[in-house]
Parts: C-alpha cells; structure tokens; sequence
C-alpha cells in the first residue's frame, strides 16, 4: 500500500524530533527520509536542502514561542506566568533553541514573551524605564535559571559533590542549612520562589516604597495600578482585546 502524501508539516515535525533526541548534527537528510519512510528527493521536494530545513526549524521555533500568554488573578502572578512559560518552552527544545540563536534569531525569539511582560508592566502601572527594568529582570532571571538548570544536567560528576561538602562547619554551625543545601535542589520550587520575590520587589519599588537604605525611591514612581495623567494610557490588557 502506498505511503500517503507527505505535507510540510509532517517533515518538520520529523525533523524537530531528531534535532530534540540528537541535536542538529544528528540531523541528516537521509535519516530524515528513513524516519519519514520516503525518498529523500521527496524530502528536497517539501523543505528544501538541509540549510533551509534548518532555517525552516528555526521559524517554527521562534512562532512556537509567540504562543505565551499570561495567567493569573494579580500582577505578580500574571507576570510569573508569563516567566514559567518561558522556561517551559526553553526547556522543552534545547537544541532547537540552540540552533536559533546560531542563526541570530535569539532576540525575534525572546520578542513575544518581552512583549506580554510590556502589557503586564504596562497593566500594573509601570512605564518608561521602570517597565523596562521589569521586562529586562524577567527575562534575565528566566533564562539564566534556564542555562544553570542545564548546566548542572550536562556537568560530569563532581568530587567532591554538594553533599559531602555542605556540613556544620561549612553552613557556620547551621545543620538545617547544611542538610537543606546537602539535599538536590528544587529547581521548580527555586525559581517560582525567585521569580515571586523578583516581581514583588520591582513592583513594591514602583510603590514608592522606601529602598532599604530608607531613603524614598528615586523619581517618585506613582503608586502600582496608578498612571500620572500626564502619561499616556496604558495599551488594553490582553484580557480585553
């Protein structure tokens, strides 16, 4: 019985898997062909040669990535929605996210989680610079929570490991500290709590909260939920276009 019709889709999607299970070196146009069960003339057919079939992987990853969209019933919790999706996505296809920034899509890639972060901060009061600080920390944290967690997956065994360095002695005569930084980290629970406690804090500032020197904050940002009138209005929050 004949194969049916290959589509477009059903090559990338193939070709995503590979680059997923291998990374893009395992990537052939031969073994893409074996794993599709067809001719690799039919493969050139639909994508192209390999260079374009990467490019091609390349836009389907950065679209993928425009699909975030925050949850929450406050600002912290929309804005660390936005945040958790982000490194989903990241760690869900590290290769293929490897293989947009080799092409210089890493910032077309970032665009769409930064700019729902720009209608949260926009939503919770924030502009100019101050929003600008909240889209660039967000984005910081997430990603370099990201590049750790993989970091510490890739890394060779270490000797000596973290529990045989943290004890008593080391932890300043804390046991439950040194049995706390013994155990393997949380990395979900570690960066829920890292990014509540970032968002809170950029947003108290905006509250014009006094920083912990006491002085009062620096430009007399106006209250969270409050825009000077001479400001212009906030763009429609997500929820209400």
């Amino acid at each position: 019985m004949a194969r049916p019709a290959l589509s477009r889709e059903e090559v990338l999607d193939a070709a995503a898997a590979l680059v997923r299970a291998h990374g893009p070196d395992g990537l052939t146009m031969r073994g893409l062909a074996a794993a599709l069960g067809t001719a690799v003339t039919s493969i050139y057919w639909h994508v192209g040669n390999r260079e374009s079939l990467l490019d091609a992987l390349a836009e389907r990853t950065v679209a993928e990535l425009s699909a975030i969209r925050p949850r929450g019933r406050d600002p912290v919790e929309r804005i660390a929605s936005v945040a958790h999706a982000l490194r989903r996505a990241l760690r869900e296809r590290p290769h293929l996210v490897a293989m947009v920034h080799e092409r210089g899509l890493t910032e077309r890639m970032f665009l769409p989680a930064q700019r729902a972060l720009v209608r949260e901060a926009h939503a919770a009061g924030l502009r100019g610079e101050r929003a600008a600080e909240l889209v660039r920390a967000v984005s910081f944290q997430t990603v370099g929570h990201v590049l750790l967690e993989r970091n510490r997956e890739r890394s060779p065994a270490q000797s000596p490991a973290e529990e045989e360095l943290w004890r008593t002695e080391t932890a300043d005569a804390d046991p439950p500290l040194a049995r706390a930084l013994a155990a393997p980290p949380d990395t979900e629970r570690l960066f829920a709590a890292s990014v509540r406690a970032l968002v809170r804090g950029l947003l108290t500032d905006a509250d014009g909260v006094p920083d912990a020197d006491g002085s009062p904050d620096a430009g007399g940002a106006p209250p969270v939920g409050k825009v000077p009138a001479s400001a212009p209005p906030p763009p429609p929050h997500p929820d209400q276009e």
